[in-house]
């Protein structure tokens, strides 16, 4: 069942959501080759923790981290160890924060020193996909109009959206309804109401969709070993538009 926020709670989400968006600023800032995934974590929990926050992640159904740490062709949920971080790579960083009773989560995708052309145009057109979702974005607005105008902006610069992952709805637990697809035929699914806090995340890939899970459990790898990129943000939807709470 979706949990519409009132606007007492979506004040309470603000200062979660905040931190994330400076965390993922610090961090981005900070990131250069010669870096383990795990200093990056480090950077994450010290950084949450000093904000009067907790780290959401870490213990997360068994989650050993504070944030995924997810290189080249991990899209998601890459588990923090002694990886050094390689002049050329991208990383994505995922991140949530809990204070005041709520949660705030997003992710962006960072280059590690120079990278080339091709990873340089991944990372910007899945950042460019959440903006296009948010066109049109309102009240009223069909949920699977969000996945078509990510998959339709992805696949119209030759990449391929993830299908094995979604966005999802956010408060007072990590993950709510409703599973928000990167993919998705328009005018389809529930109408969204104003006060539904979603959190839309595009996971992009610059070969094919296929994901395989590691025997960890956890890392989400591209099955054709090809690089993927993912950024998210918190968002409310209003009866006029959308408010991003993590930007």
């Amino acid at each position: 069942m979706v949990h519409v926020k009132s606007e007492e709670e979506i004040e309470l989400m603000r200062a979660p959501c905040a931190i994330v968006r400076d965390c993922l600023s610090f961090v981005g800032e900070r990131i250069r080759p010669g870096m383990t995934t795990g200093e990056v974590d480090k950077l994450v929990y010290d950084f949450i923790k000093a904000s009067g926050a907790e780290p959401s992640c870490l213990g997360y159904g068994g989650f050993p981290a504070s944030a995924c740490v997810s290189v080249n062709e991990v899209v998601v949920h890459g588990i923090p160890d002694d990886r050094v971080l390689e002049e050329g790579d991208i990383v994505s960083v995922d991140l949530c924060a809990y204070k005041n009773g709520f949660h705030g989560d997003g992710a962006r995708t960072f280059a590690v020193g120079e990278i080339s052309p091709e990873k340089q145009k991944l990372i910007r057109v899945t950042e460019e996909c959440f903006f296009k979702a948010l066109e049109g974005l309102r009240a009223g607005t069909p949920l699977f109009d969000i996945g078509y105008r990510v998959q339709t902006h992805a696949e119209s610069n030759g990449f391929s959206v993830i299908r094995s992952y979604t966005g999802h709805g956010i408060g007072r637990e990590m993950h709510e309804d409703p599973s928000v697809y990167n993919f998705g035929r328009r005018g389809t699914g529930m109408r969204l109401k104003a006060g539904t806090v979603i959190c839309i995340e595009p996971m992009i890939a610059m070969g094919d969709w296929r994901v395989n899970v590691l025997d960890d459990g956890w890392t989400a790898v591209m099955a054709d070993k090809k690089p993927a990129a993912h950024y998210e943000n918190t968002v409310v939807i209003r009866e006029d538009g959308t408010e991003i709470l993590t930007l």
